[in-house]
Order: C-alpha cells, then structure tokens, then sequence
C-alpha cells in the first residue's frame, strides 16, 4: 500500500523560505517504488481548486508552474524515498495547503490532479505579509 506523508510546512513572513518533505513509502500495483514514478506537488487555497506547482519524473525531470518559476525546487531522494520542495521568495499568495502526489508511471505528462493515483493529507503554508 502507498503511503504518502508531508511535513515542513508552517508559518513564515513574505520574502522567507520553507523546505516541504514528503516521505514516501509502499509499491505500485506493477511492483516499483513510489518514488520512482512521476512525483509532484500540488497546492490548494481556500475557495480555489487544486492546482499543480512542480513535477519530476523518474529520470528526475523537472516540470513547474509559470507562477513559482525561480522560486520553487523540486527534488528528490531515491535513496531515502523522499521528494522535497524548496520554497524561496515566499509570497501571501503562496498560502494554501501543499499535496504531494504521485502517479503509477514513470513519465509526468501534465499537471492535471486526475492523472496522480497517490496523494498525501497536506501540510499547511501560511505567509503574511
């Protein structure tokens, strides 16, 4: 069964950084690691939809929003079965909640949520200005 678990989130003041871990665990129907497949991060705020802010495939291929472009890293460790989002230059607007989410193919074809199997429960970015 995939299990996936996000932490790091928190309080910050705009202009400041936060790092998002997302622990992974369990196998794919197929039989691979979660974390050899397309991974991602999506985010929410309140009263708008999901929407997608970063990806990376299994060949550690990148992929990221227009609007957190320069500011917002995406990584991960194989090793450690472990995808990271680095968050720099926050803005109120990046408030929302952040889902980390994973499909059952190795490739990321776009950022729509129907295409992720896997998700985690969320970890909360608050950023005043």
């Amino acid at each position: 069964q995939v299990h996936l678990v996000e932490s790091g989130g928190g309080s910050v003041q705009a202009g400041g950084s936060l790092r998002l871990s997302c622990s992974t665990s369990g196998y794919t129907p197929s039989g691979y690691t979660i974390s050899s497949r397309c991974m991602g991060w999506f985010r929410q705020a309140p009263g708008q939809e999901r929407e997608g802010v970063a990806l990376i495939d299994t060949k550690d291929r990148t992929s990221y929003a227009e609007s957190v472009k320069g500011r917002f890293t995406i990584s991960k460790d194989n090793a450690k079965n472990t995808l990271d989002l680095q968050i720099n230059s926050l803005k109120p607007e990046d408030t929302a909640m952040y889902y980390c989410a994973a499909r059952a193919w190795p490739y990321c074809s776009s950022f729509g949520e129907y295409e992720y199997n896997y998700w985690g429960q969320g970890t909360q970015v608050t950023v005043s200005s």
